[in-house]
């Protein structure tokens, strides 16, 4: 299983804080990820996660660039919102 978190607004958008995706031997890319997260039932959380704003983190790893996710079985990819506050 591929863990997939929600943080800040993503969370709202997806109703959940977490979803867990069945891995494949192919690993999870980035294209992968929007796949499953819109046929998890949420085109407006795919099209939010898809601004460049948001970042992508890997078992609490920072990726530089989203084109270089290649999650795993028991990998956790946390989905980052810029951060607001005051």
């Amino acid at each position: 299983m591929i863990k997939v978190v929600y943080l800040g607004k993503l969370a709202d958008i997806a109703r959940e804080a977490q979803s867990d995706f069945a891995s494949t031997s192919d690993g999870l890319g980035w294209a992968g990820l929007l796949d499953l997260l819109e046929s998890h039932g949420s085109t407006e959380l795919a099209d939010a996660v898809r601004a460049d704003t948001v970042k992508l983190a890997v078992n609490g790893q920072l990726l530089a660039d989203r084109a270089l996710l290649d999650a795993r079985d028991g990998d956790e990819i946390a989905l980052l919102p810029p951060v607001s506050g005051g």
